[in-house]
Protein backbone atom coordinates (compact mmCIF):
# COMPACT_ATOMS: atom_id res chain seq x y z
CA UNK A 1 0.00 0.00 0.00
CA UNK A 2 1.25 3.22 -0.97
CA UNK A 3 1.94 6.07 1.34
CA UNK A 4 -0.18 8.71 1.26
CA UNK A 5 1.40 12.47 -0.35
CA UNK A 6 0.49 15.37 1.68
CA UNK A 7 -0.28 18.50 -0.52
CA UNK A 8 0.23 22.05 -0.07
CA UNK A 9 -2.38 24.69 -0.46
CA UNK A 10 -0.98 28.03 0.48
CA UNK A 11 -4.46 29.33 -0.41
CA UNK A 12 -5.95 28.45 2.19
CA UNK A 13 -2.44 28.74 4.81
CA UNK A 14 -4.16 31.73 6.63
CA UNK A 15 -7.80 30.19 7.19
CA UNK A 16 -6.53 26.95 7.80
CA UNK A 17 -3.36 27.03 10.26
CA UNK A 18 -3.45 30.56 11.15
CA UNK A 19 -5.25 30.77 14.57
CA UNK A 20 -3.25 27.26 16.05
CA UNK A 21 0.49 28.82 14.56
CA UNK A 22 -0.40 31.72 16.67
CA UNK A 23 -1.68 30.02 19.50
CA UNK A 24 1.38 27.92 19.52
CA UNK A 25 3.81 30.71 19.06
CA UNK A 26 2.11 33.29 21.77
CA UNK A 27 2.54 30.39 24.37
CA UNK A 28 6.48 30.63 23.23
CA UNK A 29 7.24 33.81 22.84
CA UNK A 30 4.41 35.78 25.56
CA UNK A 31 3.99 38.90 22.95
CA UNK A 32 1.23 39.44 20.80
CA UNK A 33 2.60 41.26 17.74
CA UNK A 34 6.19 38.82 18.12
CA UNK A 35 3.68 36.09 17.85
CA UNK A 36 1.79 37.74 14.54
CA UNK A 37 5.25 38.64 13.41
CA UNK A 38 6.80 34.74 13.45
CA UNK A 39 3.14 33.30 12.41
CA UNK A 40 3.84 35.67 8.88
CA UNK A 41 7.89 34.79 8.39
CA UNK A 42 6.70 31.09 8.72
CA UNK A 43 4.21 31.32 5.69
CA UNK A 44 6.41 33.43 3.84
CA UNK A 45 8.86 31.14 4.83
CA UNK A 46 6.96 28.38 3.53
CA UNK A 47 5.69 29.78 0.20
CA UNK A 48 9.68 30.29 -0.09
CA UNK A 49 10.43 26.53 -0.22
CA UNK A 50 7.15 25.06 -1.02
CA UNK A 51 9.40 23.47 -3.67
CA UNK A 52 11.00 21.49 -0.83
CA UNK A 53 7.91 20.05 0.22
CA UNK A 54 8.11 16.17 -0.30
CA UNK A 55 4.57 15.54 1.11
CA UNK A 56 5.78 13.44 3.81
CA UNK A 57 3.78 15.53 6.75
CA UNK A 58 0.80 17.08 6.90
CA UNK A 59 0.59 20.86 5.80
CA UNK A 60 0.30 21.73 9.32
CA UNK A 61 3.16 19.74 10.71
CA UNK A 62 5.56 20.88 7.77
CA UNK A 63 4.41 24.81 8.97
CA UNK A 64 4.91 24.00 12.45
CA UNK A 65 8.35 22.85 11.47
CA UNK A 66 9.03 25.69 9.99
CA UNK A 67 7.79 28.23 12.95
CA UNK A 68 9.71 26.33 15.53
CA UNK A 69 12.97 27.27 13.26
CA UNK A 70 11.56 30.83 13.67
CA UNK A 71 11.26 31.02 17.27
CA UNK A 72 14.85 29.16 18.07
CA UNK A 73 16.14 32.07 15.53
CA UNK A 74 14.11 34.85 17.32
CA UNK A 75 15.92 33.37 20.44
CA UNK A 76 19.23 33.10 19.05
CA UNK A 77 19.15 36.53 17.49
CA UNK A 78 18.30 37.72 21.45
CA UNK A 79 20.81 36.39 22.48
CA UNK A 80 23.73 37.22 20.36
CA UNK A 81 22.66 40.74 20.44
CA UNK A 82 22.91 41.17 24.18
CA UNK A 83 25.88 38.82 24.29
CA UNK A 84 27.51 36.18 26.20
CA UNK A 85 28.45 37.95 28.92
CA UNK A 86 26.50 36.56 32.41
CA UNK A 87 24.81 39.00 34.49
CA UNK A 88 26.04 38.39 38.32
CA UNK A 89 23.09 38.16 40.50
CA UNK A 90 22.60 37.56 43.85
CA UNK A 91 21.14 34.08 45.40
CA UNK A 92 18.15 34.42 47.52
CA UNK A 93 18.77 32.10 49.92
CA UNK A 94 16.59 31.56 52.96
CA UNK A 95 17.85 27.95 54.91
CA UNK A 96 15.24 25.47 54.90
CA UNK A 97 13.01 27.10 52.18
CA UNK A 98 16.19 27.72 49.90
CA UNK A 99 14.98 25.38 46.48
CA UNK A 100 11.35 25.40 47.20
CA UNK A 101 9.38 25.73 43.90
CA UNK A 102 6.41 27.51 43.13
CA UNK A 103 3.96 24.60 42.91
CA UNK A 104 4.84 23.67 46.27
CA UNK A 105 3.79 26.92 47.79
CA UNK A 106 0.16 27.01 46.14
CA UNK A 107 -2.83 26.68 48.49
CA UNK A 108 -4.14 23.32 48.27
CA UNK A 109 -7.56 24.20 49.82
CA UNK A 110 -10.06 25.86 47.05
CA UNK A 111 -13.76 27.19 48.17
CA UNK A 112 -14.96 26.21 44.41
CA UNK A 113 -14.29 25.82 40.72
CA UNK A 114 -14.64 29.24 40.14
CA UNK A 115 -12.92 30.22 42.78
CA UNK A 116 -9.90 28.07 41.22
CA UNK A 117 -10.37 29.34 38.06
CA UNK A 118 -9.75 33.01 39.13
CA UNK A 119 -6.96 31.83 41.67
CA UNK A 120 -5.35 30.32 38.56
CA UNK A 121 -6.34 33.04 35.85
CA UNK A 122 -4.13 35.45 38.66
CA UNK A 123 -1.30 33.24 39.48
CA UNK A 124 -1.16 32.73 36.06
CA UNK A 125 -0.48 36.75 35.38
CA UNK A 126 1.74 37.20 38.22
CA UNK A 127 3.65 34.63 37.14
CA UNK A 128 4.06 35.57 34.02
CA UNK A 129 5.14 39.39 35.29
CA UNK A 130 8.07 37.82 37.43
CA UNK A 131 8.82 35.82 34.45
CA UNK A 132 8.92 38.80 32.19
CA UNK A 133 11.17 40.77 35.00
CA UNK A 134 13.42 37.97 35.05
CA UNK A 135 16.95 39.24 32.73
CA UNK A 136 16.22 38.77 29.18
CA UNK A 137 18.06 35.62 28.99
CA UNK A 138 17.29 33.96 32.21
CA UNK A 139 13.88 34.33 30.47
CA UNK A 140 14.34 32.88 27.50
CA UNK A 141 16.57 29.91 28.85
CA UNK A 142 13.74 29.38 31.81
CA UNK A 143 10.78 29.79 28.74
CA UNK A 144 12.33 27.31 26.35
CA UNK A 145 13.14 24.76 29.08
CA UNK A 146 10.37 24.99 31.36
CA UNK A 147 7.46 26.23 29.38
CA UNK A 148 8.54 25.13 26.26
CA UNK A 149 10.16 21.64 26.97
CA UNK A 150 12.72 22.52 24.97
CA UNK A 151 15.66 19.44 25.36
CA UNK A 152 18.72 20.65 27.33
CA UNK A 153 21.04 19.64 24.35
CA UNK A 154 18.98 21.95 21.80
CA UNK A 155 19.12 24.93 23.79
CA UNK A 156 22.46 24.94 24.57
CA UNK A 157 23.28 23.98 20.66
CA UNK A 158 21.08 27.25 19.70
CA UNK A 159 22.23 30.05 22.20
CA UNK A 160 25.37 28.60 22.22
CA UNK A 161 25.89 28.03 26.39
CA UNK A 162 27.27 24.83 28.10
CA UNK A 163 24.84 22.59 29.98
CA UNK A 164 25.77 23.70 33.28
CA UNK A 165 25.80 27.35 32.21
CA UNK A 166 22.38 26.61 31.06
CA UNK A 167 21.51 25.08 34.93
CA UNK A 168 23.03 27.79 36.54
CA UNK A 169 20.39 30.36 35.01
CA UNK A 170 17.81 27.85 35.27
CA UNK A 171 18.29 27.54 38.88
CA UNK A 172 19.03 31.29 39.25
CA UNK A 173 15.79 32.27 37.12
CA UNK A 174 14.01 29.83 39.56
CA UNK A 175 15.12 31.51 42.94
CA UNK A 176 14.28 35.09 41.27
CA UNK A 177 11.32 33.56 40.93
CA UNK A 178 10.39 32.08 43.97
CA UNK A 179 11.16 35.11 45.26
CA UNK A 180 9.09 37.45 43.10
CA UNK A 181 6.21 35.04 43.51
CA UNK A 182 6.05 35.00 47.74
CA UNK A 183 6.34 38.99 47.19
CA UNK A 184 4.05 39.30 44.49
CA UNK A 185 1.68 36.33 44.98
CA UNK A 186 2.06 34.19 48.59
CA UNK A 187 1.67 37.31 50.72
CA UNK A 188 -1.37 38.53 49.51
Amino acid sequence: MAEKKHTLNPDSWVKLHADYLFNYTISRVNNHDLAKDLVQETFFSGLKSKDNFQGLASERTWLIAILKRKIIDHYRKINSAKGQAEVKMNFYADGDREGEWIEERVPSNWSNNTDKSIENEELNTVLEQCIDNLPEKYGMVFRMKTIQQFETEEICKELEITSSNLWVIIHRARTQLRKCMEDNWFKN
